[in-house]
């Protein structure tokens, strides 16, 4: 690469000869005028404005424009007097960290190389001094006429220096910010974080300039004589927000999406590219499907209620009752009247007699009295005979 200066690096009482190489060049595509009517260049000529003639290079000077408009001319050799004492030295003032660099100060960039063998020793002192502080070194150096402020990091094995505005060409953000009060939620916060997590890191490597790239393409066709088709661009959305959760979630989708991760993103928003309708529950409905509930006849009631009494006493005594009864009623009468009366009779009398008995066990402490049980068992067998 061609440098563009020589000089050196004052680093305390060490100087380091080095050569400035422009580390970052420009790929914008430039145009030139020309006249609509026959495609001829369009050129911008020096006159003087006094004779109306062109002038060459050669007598072309500089000069100061005053308020009221008075030029005062300037020489090389009046610059060239003036006491410049970075003319060919980039000086290091302070090491200071990264940090308390303002990024609003960065300006061009360069490769800084050591010019010539002697010079390879001091470079790598001060390439290795940078590395193991973590710190930049301020310094002031002069390039194209007038003084600069630099900082030099190291970027790989190459000492490089970003050319950095001077703090008072910085302009305060007055009136730039939002003037109403503004307040952001939680939840907001929230998926503004998860939309950070999704889009994750990049590899800047792989990031171009899809829109120069796009006008190559038209100028190669051009220049063979295609027919340059006019390509389906995406219309921009609008700039009103309606539901700034809504955005959020729709845009932690769409990175979900575009990073293969579609499918999980659609299981935990129910749908892949829509976000799911949420209706509240109606008390009215909830009483009609209450009421729509055919109610529990009575052999149900009787069994859940002596389910619900668990003690094992009482089924045994209920299931020996509802045998006695019906072998009592079959020696009395063979009639099926006769039977189902006694039949039903007895399963009423037992549910009347299990429920009693477990009450009564549940008092005493779960132990049944034996003769209490047989009273119980008799008044049932001589209904059921009579």
């Amino acid at each position: 690469m061609r440098s563009i200066w020589n000089g050196a690096i004052s680093f305390g009482l060490v100087s380091i000869p080095i050569k400035l190489v422009n580390a970052t060049e420009n790929h914008s595509v430039h145009f030139r005028q020309i006249h609509l009517a026959d495609g001829g260049r369009i050129r911008y000529r020096k006159v003087c404005e006094l004779d109306e003639e062109e002038v060459s290079g050669g007598e072309i000077g500089k000069a100061y424009e005053d308020a009221d408009g008075t030029m005062i001319p300037i020489t090389d050799e009046d610059l060239a007097q003036l006491p410049l004492p970075t003319a060919k030295t980039i000086e290091i003032v302070a090491f200071v960290p990264a940090d308390e660099i303002d990024p609003l100060q960065l300006d061009t960039a360069y490769y800084l190389s050591a010019n010539g063998v002697p010079a390879a020793k001091p470079y790598t002192l001060l390439r290795e001094a940078l590395k193991r502080s973590n710190k930049v070194a301020v310094a002031k150096f002069a390039l194209r006429g007038r003084e600069r402020l630099g900082m030099l990091r190291v970027v790989d094995d190459v000492i490089a220096m970003h050319g950095l505005l001077w703090p008072d060409e910085i302009r305060a953000p007055e009136g730039v910010a939002p003037e109403s009060d503004v307040t952001v939620r939680d939840a907001e916060l929230d998926l503004a974080d998860a939309l950070m997590d999704t889009l994750g890191e990049v590899d800047m490597d792989s990031l171009h300039d899809d829109y120069r790239e796009a006008v190559e393409e038209l100028i190669a066709a051009k220049a063979s004589g295609e027919a340059v088709e006019p390509s389906e661009s995406e219309e921009p959305g609008g700039g009103k927000v309606i539901d700034l959760i809504a955005a959020l979630e729709s845009s932690v989708r769409a990175a979900k999406k575009s990073r293969g991760e579609g499918e999980g993103a659609a299981e935990e928003t129910g749908t892949e590219g829509d976000m799911a309708d949420v209706h509240p529950i109606k008390k009215k409905a909830a009483k009609k499907s209450t009421a729509a509930r055919p109610k529990p006849t009575p052999k149900e009631t009787g069994a859940k209620k002596s389910t619900a009494s668990g003690s094992s006493s009482a089924g045994k005594t209920a299931q020996t009752q509802r045998k006695t009864a019906s072998a009592s009623a079959k020696k009395q009468s063979g009639r099926s009247t006769t039977k189902s009366t006694a039949r039903s009779t007895a399963k009423s009398t037992a549910g009347t007699a299990t429920r009693s008995t477990a009450k009564s066990t549940a008092k005493s402490g779960g132990k049944t009295s034996a003769k209490s049980t047989k009273k119980t068992a008799s008044a049932p067998r001589k209904r059921a005979s009579a």
